[in-house]
């Protein structure tokens, strides 16, 4: 394969660099933020790709927020690599206060309680719900009887709170960060478009420059000799 890396990585180097990215999330985050800037399009439709992929990471479906993203940003006509580069918004580092934040205000709009004892720490109810869905997999094949326990308990206190508490945070989140976006792309492109005409302009100089010093050759090999 054309991209293949020749030294593969060890399991634990690469699980390693998933929660602390070889340079620091620092060198990430600026990777993506230049990405952004370069990208083609008006401020606003790349701002609002933006928007979409801040809000996906408020949302519970982990592992789909690229869909997700790519969803949104066709419904808001947003930029859709914006979108997807956007969804780094949510790594290692930002999940766990997302999680908390969501989890909280969903139970708080839905005048719920996270139920939090020696069996329903939140750890055992994604277990569980992990535990019902291998369980009731294996039980089409077989003569188990299907179990949804787990997965109603997780439904109800974890994924619909999440669900419906990331939605106020993933709205405000997002809109600052299109409001944040919007006039730093506008002030890149503008730099970029100066030094873009700025090169045109030197070659097309240094152009006229030449075939003014090749007719001025041409001129004095013409020029009768006395």
């Amino acid at each position: 394969m054309v991209f293949k890396r020749r030294d593969r990585r060890p399991f634990f180097q690469v699980l390693g660099e998933f929660f602390y990215p070889r340079g620091g999330w620092t060198r990430a985050a600026r990777y993506v933020q230049h990405r952004l800037r370069r990208l083609p399009g008006t401020p606003e439709t790349i701002a609002r790709g933006v928007w979409c992929g801040v809000f996906t990471t408020f949302s519970p479906f982990y592992g789909l927020h690229f869909v997700v993203a790519a969803i949104l940003a066709r419904i808001l006509n947003g930029n859709l690599l914006a979108a997807l580069l956007a969804t780094f918004f949510g790594n290692p580092l930002t999940y766990v206060p997302i999680g908390v934040v969501s989890l909280k205000t969903g139970h708080f709009l839905l005048g719920t309680e996270f139920e939090a004892g020696e069996h329903k720490t939140l750890g055992r109810k994604f277990a569980d719900a992990g535990s019902d869905l291998w369980h009731n997999f294996f039980a089409i094949f077989t003569d188990r009887v299907a179990d949804w326990h787990g997965l109603k308990i997780f439904y109800d206190e974890v994924f619909y709170p999440y669900l419906i508490g990331g939605i106020v945070p993933g709205i405000l989140t997002a809109t600052i960060a299109y409001y944040l976006s919007v006039p730093v792309i506008r002030a890149y492109q503008k730099s970029r478009s100066a030094r873009f005409q700025k090169k045109i302009m030197q070659v097309r100089a240094a152009a006229e420059e030449q075939v003014a010093r090749t007719q001025e050759e041409q001129a004095q090999n013409d020029a009768p000799k006395s």
